[in-house]
């Protein structure tokens, strides 16, 4: 008989079609790995700092027992080299070692870790007779959703006799983990109907889903029938899990209330309540909770300090920046790419672009992320040569752009008025990195192409779109008329976006301000008694400055600011000096700000 029919002989078809391709990566190309000697093995397998003094001491031992094996196979399984435990497995099979229930798991964590296909692990789960063992299945779904298999994932799970809570966890968060949302919820749909109860793990894995998808009806359902009954135990995980439900669903008010009600509070807590309030646009607030994590001597997370920094950003709040900074610096935080990427959005927001350039120069390590934070800086700022030559940089040191990043250069195209530059970054994008341009980049294309004169260039590239122009596409075309006074397509354009978005303000405004630059008055008058009766009410503006590190907010016709009288007092000084210096500014060269009242 053939080997591979002794061994696999007895399984279903699907683990038999699986085994069999496993059968061709045979113990780990063991013929390479065995011909090392062991010490040089453990010598390679020593090189992580964290565990560096567990395999020394194990390299002492004689005759290991399997349990030690597997104490070694677990700790690098979860270091940061956990392909290493491979190597470890393939020695301990080498020296006759017959690996237990405990081996397999932690070894499918590695390749759950590294994202590979456990393919070539099977023919020893197998052959072991593990095959059935509902930890090693876990383990094995798991492994097979991080590889992208998901449909043998599955099956897998699928095959079983018997399913508990926990192997339904593992598919449900399969599914969640890869994105595939409403698939995961169908399963946990399933699970419920089969009579299995959730527990608290999965309990959090299903409100994590529907705070992503922003589905608040499904995520109150489960808060009420598992937290409100008493189904599941009220902890500082499923504490967390609401407040991220919530915060993520725009409930920043329902967020705070459930985590005031929290018996304990962590980082993950405190996290998901900042980065919803920063979410909903409450700068202010999400900066007074971070203050209040430190007062309680939590310890911020990444996650963390990119919401703060983030808030910060958005509001030009410097000061603020700067100090969480400081803090990073102080503390010898990590300052890893996503801590990096959002100082330098930060400081590039707040008007500091050589501050926003020191951290990125300092970065040991860039990625596609920090790179596209320093180009964004600097097109942000208008220097347009910086933003490309920083991107034909990134581009020699072998990081591939994303969609951000060619939306930054195009912006910068854009500003500096380089067309013929952004044409061909425009084609770069979709034929060397076979990138789909969203919305948004054809929005910055119309804009440069608009800017330059190019209006019918610019009008034929949005009626070639392959999806439905957005209104901010043709607000960019429209922006372009109004600068080279091509006011009969403007007037075209203006209609277009009332039909789009007729309870938008700013849309009837721009058509207003378009009548009125053509001293069109009756048309004017009309857009504006169109705006009245159809009950639109323009937005008041808004607007932040930082003092002495106090963030001060300003609405426009809103006098409820204590210094209020003093800045307004201030304003008219300023125009009565502009009139005796017969300054008459141009209003041509901005629109019309008409109160619609």
């Amino acid at each position: 008989m053939h080997a591979s029919n002794y061994l696999f002989g007895s399984l279903s078809p699907l683990t038999r079609t699986i085994s069999l391709i496993a059968s061709g990566f045979t113990l780990f190309s063991s013929a390479r790995y065995f011909s090392h000697d062991s010490a040089r093995l453990y010598k390679l397998s020593a090189s992580a700092k964290d565990i560096a003094s567990i395999s020394i001491h194990f390299d002492q031992i004689d005759t290991p027992s399997i349990h030690q094996w597997d104490f070694i196979i677990r700790d690098f399984s979860a270091s940061s080299q956990p392909g290493k435990s491979l190597l470890f497995y393939t020695i301990m099979r080498k020296k006759g070692v017959t690996p237990s229930k405990h081996t397999f798991p932690s070894l499918l964590k590695s390749f759950s870790k590294s994202h590979q296909n456990p393919f070539q692990l099977l023919p020893h789960i197998h052959k072991f007779g593990l095959n059935s063992d509902p930890f090693v299945r876990n383990s094995l779904i798991s492994a097979l959703f991080s590889s992208g298999d998901l449909e043998h994932a599955r099956q897998v799970f699928d095959e079983r006799v018997q399913t508990d809570v926990v192997s339904w966890t593992a598919l449900i968060n399969g599914y969640l983990k890869t994105g595939c949302f409403v698939e995961g919820l169908k399963c946990f749909k399933e699970m419920r109907l089969k009579g299995v109860k959730g527990d608290g793990m999965i309990v959090v894995s299903v409100l994590s889903a529907a705070g992503k998808m922003g589905n608040i009806w499904f995520g109150r359902s489960i808060h009420g029938f598992y937290m409100e009954t008493g189904r599941v135990k009220w902890d500082v995980f499923i504490g967390s899990a609401l407040v991220d439900l919530y915060s993520k669903c725009g409930c920043c008010d329902d967020a705070r209330k459930y985590f005031d009600e929290m018996p304990s509070k962590n980082v993950v807590s405190w996290s998901a309540l900042i980065a919803g309030y920063v979410q909903c646009n409450r700068f202010k607030e999400a900066f007074v909770f971070f203050q209040d994590m430190l007062i309680e001597k939590v310890r911020p997370s990444e996650f963390t300090f990119t919401s703060v920094l983030a808030a910060c950003a958005e509001i030009g709040a410097l000061v603020q920046g700067r100090w969480v900074h400081g803090y990073i610096d102080r503390y010898k935080l990590e300052m890893n790419s996503a801590v990096g990427a959002a100082l330098i959005n930060m400081y590039t927001k707040c008007g500091c672009l050589n501050e926003a350039f020191m951290v990125f120069m300092k970065l040991s390590e860039k990625d596609v992320y920090t790179w596209t934070a320093m180009i964004n800086g600097f097109a942000m700022h208008g220097d347009a040569i910086g933003s490309l030559n920083l991107f034909w940089e990134m581009l020699s040191s072998g990081i591939h752009p994303n969609e951000v990043t060619f939306l930054g250069v195009l912006n910068a195209c854009s500003h500096g008025g380089l067309v013929d530059e952004g044409r061909k970054l425009f084609e770069m994008m979709k034929q060397r990195y076979h990138l789909a341009p969203s919305v948004d980049h054809y929005s910055c294309m119309v804009d440069l192409l608009g800017r330059a004169g190019y209006l019918e260039e610019a009008r034929k590239l949005i009626e070639d779109m392959p999806v439905e122009p957005t209104a901010g596409v043709w607000a960019a075309l429209f922006g372009a008329c109004m600068i080279h006074k091509a006011f009969d397509l403007g007037e075209y354009i203006g209609k277009h976006l009332i039909k789009l978005q007729p309870n938008h303000s700013g849309r009837y405004s721009l058509l207003a301000n378009l009548y009125s630059r053509c001293q069109k008055w009756d048309s004017a008058a009309r857009i504006r008694k169109l705006m009245k009766e159809n009950g639109v009410k323009k937005i008041p503006g808004c607007s932040w400055i930082e003092v002495n590190g106090a963030i001060h907010k300003f609405i426009a016709f809103d006098r409820s600011h204590s210094e209020s009288n003093s800045l307004n007092e201030m304003m008219d000084s300023f125009i009565g000096q502009l009139t005796v210096a017969a300054y008459a500014p141009d209003c041509n060269l901005f629109a019309l700000d008409v109160d619609m009242e």
